[in-house]
């Protein structure tokens, strides 16, 4: 499977399990989130799954797929959902769910596998283009 496959995967299945979570979750609170916020989000998500997977690491790849996946995720639930996007999880005053779960955890592997990367690679990265 390509990177891009890859990337794509993963978005779809955090897209899916959000959905599902947001779905079967009773107690929850709502956070209204700007139209602007969504389409911004949406963006970035389209950004990620386009042009990350051309670096040749997979995993900057599924990084990005699970980044993109939590915005791609907040954007459907935000359409879906009146009265805000469902806030699910709440510890100690903090309301979140788990596509805000998937786009801290998609960035800070998508950050961690591109440092990788460069520093396999930082010979290479003082040749003139």
């Amino acid at each position: 499977m390509s990177r891009h496959a890859t990337a794509c995967v993963a978005a779809l299945a955090v897209v899916a399990a959000t959905l599902v979570q947001d779905a079967l979750s009773r107690d929850v609170v709502r956070h209204a989130r700007p139209v602007a916020v969504l389409v911004l989000g949406g963006l970035v998500a389209a950004a990620l799954l386009v042009l990350a997977p051309r670096v040749p690491s997979w995993s900057v790849a599924v990084g990005a797929g699970i980044a993109a996946g939590g915005a791609i995720a907040t954007l459907v639930t935000g359409a879906a959902w009146s009265g805000g996007v469902p806030d699910p999880i709440g510890r100690g005053g903090v309301a979140f769910n788990l596509a805000d779960v998937a786009i801290a955890a998609g960035d800070a592997l998508l950050l961690a596998g591109a440092l990788v990367h460069a520093w396999a690679n930082r010979a290479r990265l003082r040749q003139p283009a």
